[in-house]
């Protein structure tokens, strides 16, 4: 685009605001230019590490979590770009799903970090510290399953018993598979992990549940008039990684933390983790009606992905 254009186009763009170009453009003479640092604001980014400790590694435990979070951000900026979006096309699906794979995978490969990267009696001593939080309190995580699947395939079987002929989501979220983690059902008690994440978050995951029904991904490609093979074997392989591979490889590396000499230690948050962490209790899946049942049965193993569609 040659001088006067641009010229022109800037005119043009500031006075559909119903601004003056000039002001703008004598502001460009005194804008500094930008650089990496500033835009990427790696000062500020570098020192959101406090440990609580003096063991070294715990600072690799806080990035690797930090990390953790960031992709989870990554995933829901593509999600909300397609639960917010009219008129999706199945090119603009996939390629947003792949992008949400890409994600997934980097969480699952990352957690080489934590089990191979941190000296084990360190974490085992300074993780002391660390309690009551624990990374069941991640909210992101809960608003990437928000978004793409209805609150009633975030129901375990067992949840699903205690449910009542038509739920409002308030019952859903009372009953949501994640809750099995910090309440004792009987008793009715609640670890001070779990009540913490309540009063923080749970009025906004119903009011978001609340926004989205009808409008979640797997609701779009419900709704969607013969999907093609190619979007069909993409969501599966989200779902697969997301609620099967990298539930496990969570699972195994707190394993190779907590339970590799036999000690069986507890989680920080109080979660009887070893059974919580496992897909097959969890049961979440995103997109169940596009699985036979037999894969659905056998949902948490490996086995899943031999079965064809």
């Amino acid at each position: 685009m040659e001088q006067e254009q641009i010229i022109e186009a800037i005119n043009k763009k500031y006075k559909e605001f119903g601004e003056n170009p000039d002001t703008y453009l004598k502001g460009l003479l005194q804008a500094k230019p930008i650089n990496y640092w500033d835009y990427v604001q790696v000062d500020t980014l570098l020192s959101l590490q406090k440990p609580r400790t003096n063991f070294a590694d715990e600072e690799i435990f806080i990035m690797y979590h930090q990390v953790t979070e960031l992709l989870l951000k990554l995933m829901i900026h593509e999600i909300k770009q397609v639960v917010y979006k009219k008129d999706i096309t199945e090119t603009f699906l996939i390629g947003k799903i792949s992008r949400m794979n890409r994600y997934t995978k980097m969480l699952i490969t990352s957690f080489d970090v934590m089990r191979e990267g941190m000296d084990y009696e360190d974490y085992n001593t300074f993780r002391a510290t660390l309690a009551p939080a624990s990374g069941f309190q991640s909210a992101q995580f809960r608003l990437v399953e928000i978004y793409c699947t209805r609150i009633s395939n975030l129901i375990n079987e067992q949840g699903k018993k205690r449910l009542s002929a038509e739920p409002n989501m308030e019952e859903y979220f009372e009953h949501i598979y994640w809750k099995d983690a910090g309440l004792k059902r009987e008793t009715g008690e609640k670890t001070l992990t779990l009540r913490q994440f309540e009063e923080k978050y749970e009025d906004r995951f119903v009011a978001l549940a609340k926004k989205v029904r009808g409008k979640t991904i797997e609701e779009i490609v419900n709704s969607m008039d013969k999907p093609s093979t190619a979007l069909l074997d993409i969501l599966r392989e989200f779902d697969r990684l997301y609620n099967i591979e990298w539930p496990l490889v969570h699972l195994n590396t707190a394993k190779h933390y907590l339970d590799s000499k036999g000690e069986n230690k507890a989680a920080t948050g109080g979660s009887e983790w070893k059974k919580y962490l496992h897909p097959q209790f969890q049961q979440r899946k995103f997109f169940p009606l596009l699985w036979k049942e037999e894969a659905l049965s056998i949902w948490g193993t490996e086995n899943v992905t031999t079965i064809q569609h």
